[in-house]
């Protein structure tokens, strides 16, 4: 374990410090002007400015210290121009710690039967109502602008895993010149503009999309176009590739990549910002991440199990729900369902990057992940068990 360096761009508002190391893995202290981030650390997705089926005292209790929000979605409902009215995402939502909005990139370029690409930005149709919306990067520095969070991306041009090395390396080119773009825009002080490295699964267009989005000396890097159909392990390769070029001093966030193996291989690797939309996504259709592996409560063997989904979890639904209980409400289609197992999977995911933290300062990640990746023994003894009951 060794101590790190701090980087200060704004000084008594952001700050970001490198604490402590275990290997590879780093734990740190992100500043913010909404509060402090203890680093590595899984931001919860509250596409619309709510984590779904959750309320803030729901989402304070699990340990949350971070959201994500979506620019695209909360430009076309209920509009950035209201949310700036009313005080911003933190005014108008009343959560009172830091919010990081994405882009807006992604969620248009996932629209392809509804958007055209040219050099200055996309033309797209609202999936709402087909109206027409045009996004450059300068109109992302607005929306992000009028959603006042803390961290906000560059707006960048995210090609999908079937794409040609040749549609691959223009999106790349295009997204550093639009990198430059939305630095030039942006003017908030109270902000930290993130820059966003693309290039698919190709190295070589990695490194110089990387090359080029750390000249423009952002605060913070981006590790983006992952998690799009390639397989785990060009993803890696990948964020192998990736992760030494981008400053030691600042941090680095790999988007959208998030399964609980996915967090400890990422921190081995240096990353500091996670997120995902896994565990409250998967919560509603049912399925719980536990210490033991995944466990699907429509399985009939839980119909009458009186056990919590997690005997080692201290969270409230493992406080106070059965299996056979979450089970009834999942099925009988009640909300109070998503509710309980969308509390429980947060509170597993950033209980772990808790322990995962602890263990960096400790100087003793590679010991946790080697425990974590091993399989669990049934209760009793005996032979490992399945990830999946």
């Amino acid at each position: 374990m060794r101590v790190g360096a701090t980087a200060i761009l704004a000084p008594g508002m952001f700050s970001f410090s490198v604490l402590a190391r275990s290997g590879t893995a780093r734990a740190g202290l992100l500043a913010t002007p909404h509060g402090r981030v203890e680093t590595p650390a899984f931001m919860p997705v509250g596409t619309a400015g709510a984590v779904k089926a959750l309320t803030r005292a729901q989402l304070e209790e699990t340990g949350a210290q971070v959201l994500l929000a979506n620019t695209y979605h909360l430009m076309l409902r209920p509009g950035d121009a209201l949310v700036a009215e009313l005080g911003g995402l933190h005014g108008f939502t009343g959560w009172p710690g830091p919010f990081l909005t994405d882009s807006g990139g992604y969620q248009v370029f996932s629209l392809a039967a509804l958007r055209r690409i040219d050099e200055d930005g996309v033309s797209f149709q609202s999936h709402l109502d087909g109206s027409a919306h045009r996004l450059t990067p300068e109109r992302s520095m607005e929306i992000q602008s009028n959603l006042g969070a803390d961290l906000v991306m560059a707006f960048d041009e995210c090609p999908p895993a079937t794409a040609t090395r040749e549609e691959v390396a223009a999106a790349t080119e295009r997204t550093g010149r639009w990198a430059r773009r939305s630095r030039e825009a942006h003017r908030r002080s109270d902000q930290w503009l993130f820059g966003i490295v693309q290039g698919g699964v190709h190295l070589d267009l990695r490194e110089k999309s990387a090359a080029d989005v750390v000249a423009l000396g952002f605060p913070g890097h981006a590790i983006g176009g992952l998690a799009v159909g390639e397989t785990k392990d060009d993803t890696w390769k990948v964020v192998d590739h990736v992760a030494p070029l981008l400053p030691e001093d600042k941090p680095r966030y790999l988007m959208g990549v998030g399964t609980p193996e996915d967090l400890l291989d990422g921190v081995a690797r240096g990353i500091d910002l996670f997120d995902c939309v896994l565990p409250t996504r998967n919560a509603r259709n049912g399925q719980l991440f536990t210490r033991r592996g995944r466990l699907s409560i429509r399985n009939a063997r839980h119909r009458a199990d009186p056990r919590p989904p997690d005997p080692e979890c201290a969270c409230y639904t493992c406080r106070t729900a059965s299996r056979a209980y979450l089970r009834h409400l999942h099925l009988a289609k009640e909300m109070t369902a998503a509710t309980l197992m969308t509390l429980h999977n947060l509170s597993f995911y950033l209980d772990t990057l808790r322990t995962i933290r602890q263990s960096i300062r400790l100087g003793r990640f590679e010991e946790l992940r080697a425990e974590m990746r091993r399989p669990p023994v049934p209760a009793g003894g005996g032979a490992p068990g399945p990830r999946t009951s």
